[in-house]
């Protein structure tokens, strides 16, 4: 289901009738992979063999030498050399530097987003995406994914090139070119029809030469060709034979992705459906409150038991406890039952909250070999319904469980929250006491340089009161030290750790 607003376009997953994907668009933060630049090289670095280059954005972008493949230069200058490497061979790569220069213009591709302090990751090897099919314009090699059947691939294949061929001849007055371009046929292509697979061709063939007589007119750190907006990508990536229903509550953006739809999708069009009820479209599955718990550390399990999920910048943890979960007949079976259902809600929670890299999940120790690979078994399990790729090992040593997630854009929480004012982004304040003690020593350093005739101490309810209970005889007392009155005001839009001291 999708709610759209001129800001934000939100989409959720359902499946089984629980919220599996969260994906957010922002107009002012849309995603940048996918979009083709003619970027300028502004620094070549040798001993990192990479570049950084500019592309208009805040931040340079990042190009290392395994992406740089036979880039397209445009104008007059002559394109970079091609790597001379053989992979297959070990044959040595040919340095950044003698491949790309400062001040030259580079078509480039963002292949990963900017994220945290890093900038966009980029590639010369252009790859534009269709309904069916992916075009690679630098190269000739005809691909079929491997989700397809290996029996059929071949098949594929030789159709495919057939019909590239035929469709390089009518580009070029019957002459088949010596390079027509690679194509990699996509999952939901399998059963496409030869006419279905020739529009791709032909659409694809035509947004490249598109984006080449751009590049020829258009400045450097311009952008070339965008990748589609999330709306569309919901029906080209996510929408399958699975797919019952896509609900839209814009009447005027059901419009266009039912026109962009019936044009290259019509099998994905047919399940689009305006959503006309007074109802807030996400109120049906409660979609609010589930980006509410997934933005919290602590996620509930029906049995009882707890998760804490801690995101960090080098990796999240996942932490399984029993709580109140007492319903087994011994101790072994409900760390067992607290387990399997954790195995579940965690794949889940990845999902919900698209962490990626690093993941440590610390399960209940548990006695029995059989129970381990049941929960490990069950974890792998729902592990595989993601789309995302996942790797899980097995227990270790320390009967932790590690994997990794591929990273496909921003996690929930980085893109929806910020780190905290009143804590610094620490996740913890101090008490009040501590804050008390120290408005203490900085009134003593304070009383040593200046001779005002009162101190005034401002600072959250919680201290204020502290100063007039517990600590009121201590304050009393540095008053009588320094020779000056102290006095307090409350004031209720101060975070705990902080505070003033006016000098009157």
């Amino acid at each position: 289901m999708i709610n759209w607003s001129p800001q934000e376009t939100r989409v959720a997953l359902i499946e089984h009738g629980a919220v599996q994907e969260l994906h957010v668009e922002r107009t002012l933060e849309r995603g940048l992979v996918g979009n083709i630049y003619l970027g300028k090289v502004s620094r070549v670095l040798p001993g990192m063999q990479s570049a950084f280059i500019d592309i208009g954005l805040e931040r340079t972008a990042f190009l290392h030498v395994a992406d740089i493949v036979a880039p397209f230069t445009p104008g007059s200058r002559p394109s970079a050399p091609a790597p001379e490497r053989d992979h297959r061979n070990g044959g040595p790569m040919v340095p950044i530097e003698k491949q790309v220069f400062e001040g030259q213009s580079l078509l480039v591709q963002v292949i990963k987003d900017p994220i945290g302090t890093k900038g966009a990751r980029l590639s010369t090897q252009i790859s534009i995406a269709g309904r069916l099919l992916v075009f690679l314009p630098q190269d000739n090699h005809i691909g079929v994914s491997q989700k397809i059947p290996a029996e059929q691939r071949e098949s594929l294949r030789t159709r495919m090139l057939a019909l590239i061929e035929a469709a390089a001849a009518a580009d070029s007055g019957g002459v088949v070119p010596a390079n027509t371009g690679g194509f990699i046929l996509r999952t939901n292509g399998e059963d496409s029809s030869d006419a279905e697979l020739a529009e791709d061709i032909a659409y694809l063939r035509k947004t490249w030469s598109r984006i080449r007589e751009v590049s020829m007119r258009m400045p450097p750190m311009s952008l070339l060709h965008q990748d589609l907006s999330l709306l569309q990508r919901v029906l080209r990536d996510m929408t399958g034979e699975e797919t019952q229903t896509i609900r839209i509550d814009s009447r005027e953006q059901f419009e266009l992705l039912l026109k962009f739809g019936l044009e290259y999708m019509p099998k994905a069009a047919g399940k689009l459906q305006h959503y006309k009820g007074e109802r807030p479209i996400f109120d049906l599955y409660s979609v609010d409150e589930e980006i509410a718990k997934a933005l919290g550390r602590r996620v509930d399990l029906k049995s009882g038991g707890y998760l804490v999920v801690d995101q960090t910048e080098a990796l999240t943890t996942v932490d399984v406890n029993t709580g109140g979960f007492v319903g087994a007949r011994n101790f072994d079976d409900t760390i067992f039952k607290t387990n399997l259902e954790a195995a579940q809600a965690i794949a889940r929670q990845l999902r919900l909250r698209n962490l990626g890299g690093i993941i440590i999940v610390d399960f209940i120790d548990m006695g029995r070999d059989d129970h381990r690979e049941q929960v490990l078994a069950e974890f792998r399990k729902q592990l595989a319904r993601d789309r995302v790729k996942t790797t899980a090992g097995g227990f270790s040593q320390l009967g932790l469980v590690e994997m990794t997630r591929k990273r496909t854009r921003e996690s929930l929480a980085h893109m929806l929250c910020e780190p905290c004012i009143a804590c610094g982004g620490q996740g913890i304040v101090k008490t009040a006491r501590s804050v008390a003690y120290d408005v203490m020593r900085e009134i003593l350093r304070e009383a040593r340089q200046f001779t005002p005739r009162e101190f005034r101490i401002v600072s959250s309810p919680q201290v204020i009161e502290l100063f007039l209970d517990e600590e009121s005889q201590h304050l009393a007392g540095l008053s009588d030290f320094i020779g000056k009155p102290i006095s307090l005001q409350a004031e209720p839009a101060i975070g705990q750790g902080q505070y003033d001291i006016v000098l009157l």
